[in-house]
Formats: C-alpha cells, structure tokens, sequence
C-alpha cells in the first residue's frame, strides 16, 4: 500500500483496503475487544454474556476466528461441569491493533473531511454544475 493511501490521501481515500473482514464484523469485534482486555483469556459463559450472542453464534464465530489463527480455544472441566477458555492468539493481538490503527485513520479522515467541506463550499454540488433549487 503507498504512504499516500496509508496517510487517507489519493485515490481510494475511502476505499478502506486495511479492514481485515474477519475482524470488521460486529460480533467479532466485540469478541476481539473482550479478549484483548482480558490476556488471561475469557470463559465461554463470560464472552457469551460479554457480547450478548447465543451459544450457537457465539460458537460459529469463535470457529472462524480460530480457523483465521486469531484465538485458541481450550476445553476442560472444572469439576464436574465443562468449561470452554478462549485466548487471543500473538498473531491475533497483532492483528486486531494493526485493525484498530486502521479504524483510527479510518475516523481522522472522516472528521477531517468533514471540517474541510464546512469550511470550503456551502453549495458542494456546484462544481458539477448542480444548483439545487
């Protein structure tokens, strides 16, 4: 990717090249938040309850975020009941900060154009040769 693409400039300012789509999604991201808050990992319960998800859906994104290498899982019991931990991988913790300085850009740019398009033109069509009426 160019420096002039990294820095939001250029063509494809809002193209958005670096969201990782297995991140980008609600359910994994906020999976991916409660694990990069919790390093010691989290219980099946906990997240479920974090996250607000289903077994089931909860479950099925964990498979992807596990089979794209960004968390492990862990099943055993605690007495007589099983437990489910889940941790976020090295690579995944890489992964999900280089995902959130994208996201970063990503707001920086927007507020910036948008404090530049206040303070240019207030008929921003008219370049085109649109007047509304």
């Amino acid at each position: 990717m160019s420096s002039s693409k990294r820095d939001g400039a250029g063509e494809g300012q809002f193209a958005f090249d670096g969201l990782d789509r297995v991140l980008h999604e609600k359910a994994r991201l906020g999976i991916l938040s409660s694990l990069v808050a919790n390093p010691q990992g989290l219980l099946f319960s906990e997240l479920k309850s974090l996250c607000d998800l289903t077994d089931g859906n909860l479950s099925r994104h964990m498979q992807v975020l596990q089979e794209a290498g960004l968390v492990d899982v862990w099943k055993g019991t605690q007495g007589k009941r099983p437990q489910t931990l889940v941790r976020m991988t090295g690579e995944g913790r890489a992964r999900f900060l280089e995902y959130l300085s994208v996201l970063e850009r990503i707001v920086t740019n927007a507020i910036q154009a948008s404090e530049t398009s206040r303070t240019t033109s207030s008929a921003p069509h008219s370049r085109w040769g649109f007047n509304p009426t």
